[in-house]
């Protein structure tokens, strides 16, 4: 048996929603920014299939999820259909010259590591690694619209 924890977070962007959008919809360049990211692969074949690989602390986790819902420049929400289960989406929020980039997701905690650490401390470890990964988003949206001037 299992327990759910899910986390939002959320960074506004100086960027138009497009430029947002397309930076963050390219999933195989989430390791730039997402630090427990260590890859992301997109089938050609299949590109509502992907396969992350997740490492942190000598711990490494693979699964695959499939892409529920896509409203380009508003949401692209997913969840695993093999491996570490969890489920989550992106949201951005038009803001003319700015975004609002918001993330939420959700993972499934085994009984046995929920009873051996604390899920509240495990939660804002988590929360914070987001939050910092989103700040790390921010950065590289200016960095890519810099360099494109």
């Amino acid at each position: 048996m299992s327990d759910w924890l899910e986390h939002s977070v959320q960074v506004e962007v100086e960027a138009p929603i497009d430029v947002v959008w397309s930076l963050w919809s390219d999933l195989e360049q989430m390791p730039r920014w997402m630090k427990w990211i260590d890859s992301v692969k997109v089938p050609e074949d299949n590109p509502e299939i992907s396969i992350w690989k997740l490492k942190t602390g000598g711990l490494e986790f693979t699964w695959k999820s499939r892409i529920l819902k896509v409203i380009p420049n508003q949401i692209i929400q997913w969840e695993s259909v093999d491996g570490l289960p969890n489920r989550g989406a992106i949201r951005f929020y038009d803001r003319h010259n700015t975004s609002i980039v918001k993330l939420t997701v959700g993972y499934a905690i085994p009984g046995i590591i929920g009873k051996i650490m604390d899920n509240l401390f495990l939660g804002k470890v988590v929360e914070s690694t987001l939050l910092a990964d989103m700040e790390r988003f921010k950065e590289y949206v200016l960095k890519v619209k810099q360099e494109s001037r």
